[in-house]
């Protein structure tokens, strides 16, 4: 199997693009990053882990590491960028509190890797399903979790862009738990930053993702629904196509 990758992002509704993603020229590993902290501490932040994490995950044997092996330079890596973050951020009183998600598709072996920090997410449509294969950070996941919140009432909650864990905190390098899959060819996966999710919705995203053939086009598809859906965020997509190699 071989994949093919297109990718978006967007300033949107913003004054300055907060949003960051990383596609390995070998379409081996994917990520995607959402700055926070305002003004230029988001875009140094995210800026940080796409600069950071692409250099460490190259130390992983992309045809023979371990699962082992694999999450724990994955999880090295985030950690790293992590630390940086934070340190730079208590160095500069102009970026301190800056942080940023990380999410990431890594393809090891035959194996696709999927995890990360923070609320944006990674999906997979396969077989015409569109199903989450990250878990958000946030206070409105948590209260869901406990069964406080439905699902659908921590749609609009007033806490759910509010984080627990993110690039930039003591927990953001505590380890991704990252999910392991085969691929199949066919499969779609939609790597993206909640300005994604804010203007487009599950069966939006699961129809345009279902077509096509150009991932390119599928992502620059995916962007445009956001902005019309009304995303009030920067706006970022990475979208990959499995295909027979």
């Amino acid at each position: 199997m071989k994949l093919r990758a297109g990718w978006l992002s967007i300033v949107g509704k913003r004054e300055n693009n907060e949003d960051a993603c990383y596609v390995d020229p070998r379409y081996r590993f994917f990520l995607v990053a959402d700055g926070m902290g305002g003004q230029s501490a988001g875009e140094r932040a995210s800026g940080l882990a796409m600069e950071i994490v692409p250099e460490k995950l190259q130390r992983i044997d992309f045809e023979k590491s371990s699962p082992e092996q694999t999450t724990k330079i994955i999880d090295d890596a985030i950690a790293e960028a992590n630390y940086d973050i934070m340190a730079i951020g208590e160095a500069d009183p102009k970026l301190k509190n800056m942080g940023t998600t990380i999410t990431f598709v890594v393809q090891v072996n035959g194996t696709i890797f999927i995890g990360g920090v923070g609320d944006s997410r990674v999906y997979l449509l396969r077989g015409g399903k569109l199903q989450q294969m990250t878990t958000d950070h946030s206070l409105t996941q948590a209260l869901v979790d406990a069964g406080t919140l439905t699902p659908e009432e921590a749609v609009n909650h007033r806490y759910k862009n509010v984080l627990y864990r993110y690039l930039g905190c003591k927990e953001g390098g505590t380890g991704t738990s990252p999910k392991q899959i085969r691929p199949q060819v066919g499969d779609r996966f939609l790597i993206c930053t909640d300005g994604v999710t804010g203007g487009a919705d599950d069966a939006t995203l699961a129809k345009i993702l279902s077509v096509g053939a150009d991932p390119q086009k599928t992502a620059e598809a995916i962007v445009q629904a956001a902005t019309d859906g009304g995303s009030k965020d920067n706006i970022t997509g990475v979208v990959i196509f499995v295909d027979e190699s």
